[in-house]
């Protein structure tokens, strides 16, 4: 288990839209060591569904030929279709991953409970590597399938060594405490305005997009929180919430990719791979920037 926070690491292109991985692993170098405990490299904001399995795979060969710890990655490997989703989890493991970030096969929508368990079933079956750790990851605002409590249950009584944990991307406190009722589910809310609650139930952290921006106060949060120091925890929380809904005011992904772009000089940070579209102009960064800057002390 992985305890603390973990980012949903951006990827960043060139313009002319391939994956940059020299820029990838000093980004993801520099999370782990201001704040972040691991890294969920493809994700929804690391634009996962529009990033190739090639590209997936030769990214985590030369994140982790870069020195970086494998066992600190847990990538997001679920797609729609089964082989690639089989063959993308296997090569994780067989780096060395922590474990790998499965969303449900999302095409269809209305798929049973019945239909859901044995797709996990079977992806297990394939994958056969005596090392699989299998995070669910539930988003049902995007994938459209939701992933129940009975579910979850279920797959973790029969896999309990397997399947490990789930991000909760539901928002829902009550959803997410529902999933930590399980016995040894490890469940990361999948945005920090629940971690408080949640470590005081058993959880170890979460897994947040805005880690990518302000990974030094989200993880003294849960740094506090883990000590029982509920007063600093909360007292941080209010800015860490406020830099939160500060982005949601904006599209989520281009705006911190932007923010990033100025804190770095690098002008390919600002670079979205379609459907997605770089939205912020020059004076609306520099805005945002300066309002990160001077209101919360994060340095853009």
């Amino acid at each position: 288990m992985i305890k603390g926070l973990i980012a949903p690491i951006l990827t960043p292109f060139n313009d002319d839209l391939s994956l940059n991985n020299e820029i990838y692993n000093e980004f993801a170098k520099y999370l782990l060591n201001n704040g972040c405990s691991g890294l969920a490299p493809f994700g929804t904001t690391g634009e996962a569904l529009s990033v190739s399995n090639s590209e997936r795979i030769k990214a985590l060969e030369s994140m982790v030929k870069s020195g970086i710890n494998p066992n600190l990655l847990i990538p997001g490997t679920g797609l729609c279709n089964f082989p690639d989703t089989v063959k993308i989890s296997r090569h994780a493991m067989e780096l060395g991953c922590h474990g790998v970030m499965v969303l449900p096969p999302f095409y269809y929508k209305g798929i049973s409970d019945e239909g859901l368990f044995a797709h996990y079933e079977k992806l297990i079956s394939e994958i056969n590597h005596s090392d699989l750790k299998i995070y669910l990851y539930h988003i049902p605002a995007m994938t459209g399938v939701p992933l129940s409590v009975e579910l979850v249950n279920k797959l973790k009584s029969k896999y309990p060594d397997t399947v490990v944990g789930i991000k909760d991307s539901t928002g829902d406190w009550n959803n997410t405490k529902s999933f930590l009722e399980i016995d040894k589910l490890i469940v990361y809310p999948g945005a920090e305005l629940l971690v408080i609650d949640s470590i005081k139930l058993g959880g170890p952290g979460c897994i947040s997009a805005t880690a990518n921006i302000n990974s030094k106060n989200i993880s003294k949060v849960i740094n506090f929180a883990h000590d029982g120091d509920w007063e600093n925890a909360n007292e941080i929380m209010e800015d860490v919430r406020n830099v939160r809904l500060l982005f949601q005011d904006y599209a989520p992904i281009p705006a911190q990719k932007a923010m990033l772009a100025k804190q770095f000089n690098e002008p390919a940070w600002r670079n979205v791979r379609s459907p997605l579209l770089q939205t912020l102009t020059k004076d609306q960064s520099d805005i945002l920037a300066e309002k990160l800057t001077n209101e919360y002390n994060i340095k853009i």
